[in-house]
């Protein structure tokens, strides 16, 4: 078995299905190695192992609208292309969504994944509260109102304390968003404008390949509001605007220009169509949005390196949280993020270079995806690491749930 990239083979065929939570807790209890397989969107072995795998798909679905509470509790293992319209169809939204609504909730908030926007934080930010199988097979729900001193820990766990099974998550009225797309922004507007420019609409990504003077993309979410424009600027700081063509129906990225529902056009790409055939890898990371300017310019200095194993950089901003374990902790941040040819041999001696030209700037990797940042540094730059371990051992204190990545990068 592959993930979806087809980089990584996981280590064991002892794949388990169950079909009820009781058949989950009674495997927790028979295995002394065990590890969860979510939609297999990470790229790295967080989540593999050499003994036994389970997965969760085979497990009843749950979705339940609190209309009081404005949240909704569902099975973890969804996927969030899965739900959102049903969400929508009741009159609620998430605040944000990942590039592929084809990844697991559960997966996508263990790793801190995606954020996009200056008042956005990451997928995690919307969890309220959580039920999860700890190592002795029993269920025990964690809540930010009830068990702050752990949830806060618990949350963006890496897989490393128990099983999620069930997420709550904060929802808002439901609403509309459209995306306009400008093309060639320059790099010198980023020195002295970049707050300015981040800060202008909902959501915007630079997509760029390094190789020229200027973004080469720059793509912009707009919600839509009583003050939104009904015209699309000419124009976005020299930038001008990219012509709008309607989508093919093979396209697989989501409409420009065009309004729609929020689960159609936060993500960039359609659940209903896949983006590629994953033959891609993916490296990403995370830098105080106070130094992103000079960290985008430290990574452009490597163009030459980083040109010939890529495939595009996206930029975007994300808003601070409260997890120990996110790249995001207590600080607005910046992802720099690459997406990369299938090249793994010749990727591995280009992001050594990319980790030192912002080692300056404390760069935090992404925990699914690919890096080569030692152990050591990588655990200095998590203050609460400590907290998080004696929460891990709390939980799990035979190291149940570890596997070897969690043994290198947790210590």
């Amino acid at each position: 078995m592959k993930n979806w990239a087809g980089n990584l083979e996981y280590s064991t065929t002892n794949i388990h299905y169950p079909e009820t939570i009781e058949q989950l807790q009674s495997l927790v209890k028979q295995h002394d190695k065990l590890k969860v397989l979510g939609s297999c969107h990470s790229f790295n072995t967080i989540a593999d192992s050499t003994e036994a795998l389970v997965s969760l798909e085979k497990l009843p679905r749950h979705l339940e609208i609190d209309a009081q509470q404005q949240q909704v509790t569902l099975s973890a293992h969804l996927k969030y292309g899965e739900f959102c319209n049903a969400l929508h169809d009741a009159g609620y939204a998430l605040h944000n969504l990942a590039s592929l609504p084809h990844i697991s909730v559960v997966g996508a908030c263990m790793t801190a994944t995606h954020g996009s926007g200056d008042a956005n934080g990451n997928l995690a930010t919307a969890v309220k509260a959580f039920e999860m199988v700890t190592a002795d097979g029993n269920l025990v729900t964690f809540s930010a109102q009830d068990t702050p001193a752990e949830f806060y820990g618990a949350v963006v766990n890496l897989g490393a304390i128990g099983i999620i099974t069930k997420m709550t998550l904060q929802l808002q009225p439901t609403f509309d968003v459209r995306q306009r797309m400008y093309l060639n922004l320059p790099f010198a507007h980023l020195a002295d404008k970049f707050d300015e420019i981040m800060a202008s609409a909902y959501s915007i990504s630079f997509f760029t390949t390094w190789q020229k003077d200027v973004i080469e993309e720059v793509l912009i979410k707009d919600k839509v509001t009583d003050a939104l424009p009904t015209a699309l600027a000419p124009s976005f700081y020299d930038a001008p605007l990219e012509p709008i063509v309607p989508p093919a129906p093979e396209d697989s990225t989501t409409p420009k220009g065009i309004a729609g529902p929020w689960q159609h056009r936060l993500p960039h790409f359609r659940m209903e169509a896949t983006p590629s055939h994953g033959e891609e890898l993916q490296a990403e990371y995370f830098v105080a949005r106070n130094v992103a300017p000079a960290a985008i310019e430290a990574v452009r200095q490597l163009k030459e390196h980083v040109g010939p194993v890529l495939i595009i950089t996206e930029i975007r901003t994300i808003a601070a949280d409260q997890f120990w374990m996110s790249p995001n902790y207590q600080q607005d941040s910046v992802s720099i993020h690459f997406t990369l040819k299938p090249d793994w041999p010749n990727v591995q001696k280009v992001l050594p270079l990319v980790e030192e030209a912002l080692r300056p700037f404390n760069a935090k990797p992404h925990w699914g995806k690919l890096f080569t940042m030692p152990a050591a540094e990588l655990q200095a730059s998590y203050a609460e690491m400590p907290a998080f371990l004696e929460l891990v051992q709390k939980y799990d204190p035979t190291g149940k749930f570890r596997n070897a990545f969690l043994d290198r990068y947790l210590g």
